[in-house]
This record gives C-alpha cells, structure tokens and sequence, in this order.
C-alpha cells in the first residue's frame, strides 16, 4: 500500500535539482506532499519540479538575500529538507587556502543556518514542523583530502542539535541524516579528480561494511521517515546511511 504521510503538507528541498535533493523530492510528492525544489541550478530545479507537479525556486544557499527571497516566493514550509552541500575538491588541508575554507563552510553550514532561520519563525508560530538536515559521515569519521568539508559537516551535526533543543517547546523537530558514499554527482565529481580522487572514492566504498556505494532513494527514504510523523519521538538525532561505514 502506498504511503501518504505527507498529505496537505508543503516541502522545500535545497540541493533538490539532483542527487539526493532530487530523490527526496520524488518521495515526498509520492507520498502527497506539495514539494518546492531550490537549488542554484535553476533550470535542473525547473526539470524536477515539472515532474512532481511543484515549484522551483532560485537559491543559492552562501547567500542569504537569495534564500530571504526564494523562501519568500516558497510560502509556508511545514517540511525543511537542507540537502544542498559539497566540497571543491579532493586535497590535502595544506593544499588548500581560505577561499577553499570559506567554500565548503558557506555551503554546507552558513546554508544551513539560513535556510533553517527562513522557515523557524512561521514554523513556531503554527507550532508545527519538521527539518532534516543532510549532513555526513564525514562530519563523524573524518576524511583524508575534505578537512573543510568534515569541519563543516560535523557543525551541521551539532547545528542539529542545539535547533532541536531549542525548537520542542514550539512542537518543531530537527533531526539529520549522515550518508556515506552515495552514487550521486558529488562521488563522481570526487572520483574525477585522476588517481587522487579515484583512490578517495575507492577509500571510501571500501570502508563500509557492505562494500558499496548507497543510492539516492536510499538516503531519502531515511529522510523521508524522520520528515515524518511516523518518528514523531525523535529529535536531535544523527541517522547514519553509509552502509555500516560507522556505528556510533
């Protein structure tokens, strides 16, 4: 029997024009949510929301007069999805610079914290709403040749967190995912960087217990389960999705 867990609710997925943004996007609409995909690749955002019967919106998450505006056109979000994320590339911390810091900070933290503060003041006003935050093992385990990309990942953890504490008293729940490798762009981006990147995405399929890279819908179906009410006891939580990669 097909779900419908997300009946009359709205969902703004960021990063949603791809990857696990765009896997998680088909699966709320499956189950009925009206989904908003955001996403700097406006037009792939346009392809996916076509698909789902939703909207696309412009958003480029290091920005936040861009995420003020895309929020603003979203309307009320019941469902905050914060997928967008990524790394410049494969290199080790004394290769990189404070451009490259600022980066993966900017996109995969700041991002986060704004989109989060978008949606917290409508979301406690109606004193209902759930975000889940895509985060990674990265930000449990560390990783040979992404410091930055750990560093922020592992603030996108404890962000988790602290929202989560903050938010239950206005009935709004904050929880995170923490893929491994997952088949997406971002791994092929990674293994196209020659013998470096080759062997960083080799380091970590091996590196799970099942000896495999996930798949999107994978990641989106832990995310869809704590979007919903079905874990209605859960907040502040760390789901890892990496295939056995870590246990903690």
């Amino acid at each position: 029997m097909k779900l419908a867990r997300f009946v009359d609710r709205t969902a703004l997925v960021t990063g949603g024009a791809s990857g696990i943004g765009a896997a998680t996007a088909r699966r709320l609409a499956e189950e009925g949510a009206h989904v908003v995909i955001g996403d700097l690749d406006h037009e792939g955002a346009k392809i996916v929301a076509k698909e789902l019967d939703g909207i696309a919106v412009a958003l480029d998450v290091t920005d936040c007069d861009s995420v003020r505006a895309a929020f603003a056109d979203a309307g009320a979000i019941d469902i905050l999805v914060n997928n967008a994320g990524g790394d410049r590339a494969v290199a080790m911390f004394l290769e990189t610079d404070e451009d490259d810091w600022d980066f993966s900070l900017a996109l995969n933290i700041k991002g986060t914290m704004a989109c989060t503060r978008a949606v917290l003041a409508g979301m406690y006003e109606r004193r209902s709403g759930t975000i889940v935050n895509v985060a990674s093992e990265a930000g449990h385990v560390g990783t040979v040749g992404g410091a930055a990309y750990a560093a922020a990942k592992g603030a996108v953890i404890g962000f988790t967190k602290a929202i989560a504490r903050e938010s239950i008293p206005y009935n709004v729940r904050c929880n995170a995912v923490a893929p491994g490798p997952v088949d997406t762009p971002l791994l092929d981006h990674t293994a196209q960087q020659g013998r470096r990147g080759e062997l960083a995405k080799q380091g970590m399929i091996d590196a799970t217990l099942m000896g495999r890279a996930g798949t999107p819908d994978e990641v989106a179906a832990t995310i869809a389960y704590l979007a919903s009410d079905d874990s209605s006891f859960m907040t502040g939580q760390v789901l890892a999705v990496s295939g056995g990669l870590s246990m903690s």
